[in-house]
């Protein structure tokens, strides 16, 4: 079992998890890693469930905090062992996993060592499986089954933010249009109707929708609709009488996914769709006393977050969330992934400053 320090370096301790492959379905060894580091500190209650591990404190505080993130990773792409290049402030430290989100973990752990009395009682939670189906994400395993351990009064999710804060989170769907024509020899074309033609009047709506930017609560979010995936015919000289196209709907979170829908079906006006995956996003609440704490103790401006997170989890419990972690989020999957070494140093000092 490879061996994290949580005291020292924390650039160190970032490369030892990148170093443990960990794709999703596959954290049995660093989450095994990650509860070997925990258990010795006597400030912390560390339990395990499955491929998640839970650390809190236990000191009667008056508030708590539940601090969050992913240990699992898209699949490997020739960019394990780690390696680092630069020094200083150009210091980079690149694997997969860097960014999304071992930069965070990193974080979490070095700063949940440090705090052996936080001012606020905290929650660290190391989950797995949040880079695939929503129903084998560690967090939704425990807020069916153990919905206790995510309670709190704020949270943070340590995904990748330029460390800087993120407030909110879109929402994301998943749509499919299926066309149906009629099959036919290619040589007698006219006997048929081609499914695969049809799809240009689709893409075309498409290609021509214009992005919604909108504001909530301060956070300027831009949206996104978009053909993913096209797939359609069966054979050289057979003319194809269905084609399938996949869409993706990115949603800014002042709308639930019912209007999100509605607002779909408004724009592909006649196409007929299914929604086949649906997840909300989550406001910012940067206007909640809890949230405006941590933005005045972490410093910077708050921006929108792009993209979903599992603030939106936490969002639907009541529980105001937002989004700190060293990393550029475009960079998150990317083949060439990287995360600033100044950055891991900074946001694991922020929450420590914040917490103490």
């Amino acid at each position: 079992m490879p061996v994290l320090d949580l005291e020292g370096d924390p650039v160190t301790l970032l490369r030892a998890l990148i170093d443990i492959e960990s794709v999703s379905g596959n954290e049995a060894e660093i989450a095994g890693a990650i509860e070997d580091a925990l258990l010795p500190y006597d400030h912390l209650e560390v339990t395990r469930d499955g491929n998640l591990v839970i650390a809190r404190t236990d000191l009667g505080r008056d508030t708590r905090v539940v601090i969050a993130g992913h240990i699992d990773t898209v699949p490997v792409a020739n960019n394990l062992p780690s390696r680092v290049t630069g020094h200083g402030d150009e210091e980079l430290v690149w694997g997969r996993g860097a960014c999304d989100m071992k930069g965070g973990v990193a974080v979490q752990l070095a700063a949940a060592a440090a705090l052996t009395q936080p001012a606020r009682d905290v929650t660290w939670i190391f989950y797995d499986c949040e880079e695939i189906e929503a129903d084998r994400n560690g967090l939704t395993r425990l807020s069916q089954q153990r919905p206790e351990t995510l309670e709190g009064d704020f949270a943070v999710l340590c995904e990748p933010s330029n460390a800087r804060v993120e407030g909110g989170c879109q929402g994301t769907m998943r749509i499919e249009v299926e066309l149906r024509g009629v099959a036919a020899h290619s040589a007698r074309a006219w006997m048929g109707r081609n499914a695969v033609h049809d799809a240009a009047s689709v893409l075309q709506r498409l290609a021509e929708y214009q992005p919604a930017e909108v504001e909530v609560d301060g956070l300027r979010y831009r949206e996104g609709l978009n053909a993913v995936r096209i797939s359609g015919g069966t054979a050289g000289n057979i003319i194809p009488d269905r084609c399938e196209i996949e869409i993706n709907y990115r949603f800014a979170p002042d709308k639930s996914p019912e209007e999100a829908e509605a607002y779909v079906r408004r724009v592909l006006n006649g196409i007929p769709l299914r929604v086949t995956d649906v997840a909300a996003g989550a406001r910012p609440g940067l206007d909640l006393p809890a949230a405006k704490e941590f933005v005045a103790a972490v410093g910077g401006e708050p921006s929108a977050k792009f993209g979903w997170t599992d603030v939106a989890r936490f969002s639907s419990m009541g529980i105001p969330a937002v989004n700190f972690g060293p990393g550029n989020p475009s960079k998150a999957h990317a083949d060439d992934e990287f995360c600033p070494a100044a950055e891991v140093v900074g946001c694991r000092d922020a929450l420590v400053r914040w917490l103490a």
